[in-house]
């Protein structure tokens, strides 16, 4: 029996941990708790993200300025190997003995990320107005088969809010790394500002790694990283890496759009949305463009 079939016999649905939503059969608890402990090493890289937050895009992003050797054409393998998730191991992959410079991303909340990374490493996290993320998160709930698909959106609207997909809620998980951001060396930046200047983006990035780019280099990457060619690439794919996770219709990478959320909410969703927002957001020191 093949990793895939193992695993979509066993998931089907989520379980909470430490503040967030994460998948039965994909994430593992055992190793899951090792992560407090993990060593960190002042090279790592830590992208993270609420899911459907440019996650892929930023590993991508990573993949070309790390492992350009590994991202050329006909190249098979996936950037989830080359930027792994910390909190996924179902390979049981040993990192320590990865060498340096590791990259790795993460949907984790605070309260389970490894603790060195106040001490050592460095992290770019990246945060995604939440009504595009909702929209995103839906389309992916009802692609992937490892969770429960939920066709009415007004339903998952409610469960959203809650906090009751996966990645848990999205108002705790940008709030508290926001709040705690002092406490690490950190790039903040949101998706939107990534959109609307891609190749200031990649700059950004690069000078926070200190990696210091030619001109023509910021200028392939630009072209590589975009969502055409992200798309065509089954390196960036998870539903061509893995195609019995995913329905046959649909693509783990969709539009990439800012304002997506305005062909799928309601006007009443929308007022509802900004509401709970205001709510628990008014003290958040960041802006989103909903639409561009």
């Amino acid at each position: 029996m093949g990793e895939d079939q193992k695993i979509q016999i066993t998931a089907l649905g989520l379980f909470p941990y430490k503040g967030i939503n994460l998948v039965r059969g994909v994430h593992q608890v055992q190793h899951l708790d090792s992560l407090e402990t993990f060593e960190i090493r002042d090279d790592d890289i830590v992208v993270v993200t609420y899911p459907r937050s440019g996650t892929t895009w930023t590993q991508y992003i990573l993949s070309l300025l790390y492992h350009e050797d590994q991202m050329t054409e006909g190249s098979n393998q996936p950037i989830q190997e080359l930027v792994p998730f910390l909190e996924e191991n179902s390979r049981q992959i040993d990192y320590n003995n990865k060498p340096s410079t590791r990259t790795f991303a993460s949907h984790l909340h605070l309260s389970s990320i490894p603790q060195g990374l106040r001490e050592k490493g460095k992290v770019i996290y990246i945060a995604r107005n939440p009504k595009d993320v909702a929209v995103s998160l839906f389309n992916l709930q009802n692609f992937t088969k490892v969770l429960k698909s939920e066709p009415d959106f007004n339903t998952f609207l409610i469960q959203f809010l809650k906090g009751e997909v996966l990645g848990g809620s999205w108002f705790d998980h940008v709030d508290d790394w926001y709040a705690h951001k002092d406490e690490f060396d950190i790039l903040s930046m949101t998706y939107e500002d990534m959109i609307k200047d891609t190749r200031g983006a990649i700059v950004r990035i690069s000078n926070f790694l200190g990696k210091k780019l030619e001109d023509q280099t910021i200028d392939t990457i630009v072209d590589k990283s975009s969502f055409k060619n992200m798309k065509e690439d089954p390196q960036a794919r998870r539903d061509k890496q893995h195609p019995t996770f995913f329905e046959q219709s649909g693509s783990f990478i969709r539009k990439g759009k800012v304002g997506d959320w305005k062909t799928v909410f309601t006007v009443a969703q929308s007022e509802g949305f900004d509401q709970i927002y205001m709510e628990k957001m008014k003290d958040l020191a960041l802006e989103f463009d909903w639409k561009l």
